[in-house]
């Protein structure tokens, strides 16, 4: 049978959850300022973000509110009623407009286009790549630093597919700061199309249109518009959407996306919880999938290699790389849990309580089962509104543990918190409507306090 827990009981639980959050964030808000001010080298004035404060409006700021209370107003009612091929138009539409409105903030200028041209940035190195196949072939040899061609920060921590596709957006007449910036709101806002495609596709419409206003009002759009990160959390998207929509060829397709994934980020390799969640989720063909899958990234893997670029190298090359820089000095010890305080602002305060109804929702069918019945019993009947979200927790904690995460994950982890938000259709419906303003809040105060970087 199904357990039963007094209403009463569970929004008690979800209040002290909720309370545990803010106290993480709290804490790791007041010990990184002392930290700051005793010159530990954080490299984060507004720690745990990745930031400074500097309160402030912006001709985005309208916009923003607008949105917010729009989607706080009608977002769940939208969510319930709206045909399947209007929601999805809407949530795009919605989204990117909630995205570029956020980036606005800080106007268009220091919003938008100029956001992904500092020293740092991989539109600082588009305008060396003359020939791609020699940028391939010896991208590896100038990861490291201290030498008079090394890459800048960003293109030098991940893999070339980050770098190319800044390339192949100024080889199509799309150059410039305003060009990238836009392609990242642009190919950002998708999210909100392709987690509920999935979650569709796996069987649950209904969570599917419960998790829809929260896709539109991620707080991590504050990072979505403008930084790369958006674009890699699209990328992850539609390529595990692809792996449950239009058969062993949406598969393939699928498996080609994340592939190139695995060149955008040496952390996509992370993914993998994600895709094997989602084709285990799948209903039949299961075994079919996951191998034209695992062939078409296979495919990525050898025309990246062919190429000149061996994965690997590239992986233990930017370990070292990693720590001639700020990693050195960022302190393991505080960024091991203070990550996740900064989580909390781009997946949004609703993240804690959604996890806790989606573990406590699994059904137990005998009142005292022994252990392993009642662990077998909770696999059995678990569904993708749970699944999805453990395999992006475990994501989340093992890049957490390596080290090679401190700090800036409020971005780094955009693809995995968009997965993690998928525990909200948990949320009883008299609910929504109240965490909704609890995302839409967090988003504008981050974004209206503080000036964060990408």
């Amino acid at each position: 049978m199904t357990m039963m827990t007094r209403p009463g009981r569970t929004r008690s639980a979800d209040l002290i959850v909720l309370g545990a959050e803010v106290a993480v964030l709290a804490v790791a808000v007041a010990v990184g300022a002392l930290l700051n001010h005793q010159g530990v080298r954080l490299h984060a004035d507004a720690a745990p973000l990745y930031a400074s404060w500097q309160p402030h409006l912006g001709p985005g700021t309208p916009a923003a509110l607008l949105v917010a209370a729009l989607f706080v107003w009608r977002g769940v009612r939208w969510g319930t009623d709206t045909p399947w091929p209007r929601l999805l138009a809407v949530g795009y539409l919605a989204s990117l407009l909630w995205t570029l409105s956020l980036a606005l903030v800080d106007g268009w200028s220091a919003g938008l286009t100029e956001r992904l041209t500092v020293q740092a940035e991989y539109l600082h190195e588009v305008p060396r790549v003359t020939d791609v196949g020699i940028m391939l072939s010896g991208f590896a040899d100038r990861i490291l630093d201290f030498q008079p061609d090394s890459w800048s920060t960003h293109a030098a921590a991940h893999p070339p597919g980050a770098l190319l596709f800044f390339v192949w957006l100024e080889r199509i007449g799309l150059s410039g700061g305003t060009a990238a910036g836009l392609a990242c709101v642009l190919l950002g806002a998708t999210v909100s199309v392709s987690v509920p495609v999935t979650l569709r596709a796996l069987g649950a419409e209904d969570a599917a249109r419960a998790v829809w206003p929260f896709l539109v009002l991620l707080p991590g759009a504050v990072w979505v518009g403008a930084s790369a990160d958006g674009i890699f959390a699209a990328v992850v998207a539609a390529g595990l959407a692809l792996l449950v929509v239009g058969g062993r060829p949406g598969a393939a397709l699928g498996g080609l996306l994340l592939g190139f994934a695995l060149y955008l980020s040496y952390g996509f390799v992370l993914v993998g919880f994600l895709a094997v969640t989602v084709v285990l989720l799948r209903a039949r063909d299961r075994l079919g999938v996951l191998l034209v899958a695992a062939t078409a990234v296979a495919a990525v893997v050898a025309a990246f290699t062919v190429a000149g670029f061996w994965w690997l190298d590239g992986y233990h090359l930017v370990a070292r790389r990693y720590y001639q820089g700020w990693a050195a000095e960022r302190p393991y010890g505080y960024w091991v849990w203070a990550n996740l305080a900064a989580l909390l602002l781009s997946a949004g305060p609703v993240v804690g309580p959604a996890l806790r109804r989606a573990l406590s929702a699994v059904s137990i069918r005998a009142p005292h089962p022994p252990l392993a019945t009642a662990l077998r019993q909770r696999i059995a009947s678990a569904g993708p509104t749970v699944w999805l979200p453990v395999a992006a927790t475990v994501a989340v904690l093992a890049a957490d543990l390596s080290g090679l995460s401190k700090a800036e994950v409020e971005r780094i982890w955009l693809p995995f918190a968009v997965w993690l938000l998928v525990a909200t259709a948990h949320l009883p419906h008299g609910h929504r409507r109240w965490w909704l303003a609890a995302q839409a809040a967090t988003a504008l105060a981050v974004n209206h306090l503080l000036w964060t970087v990408s």
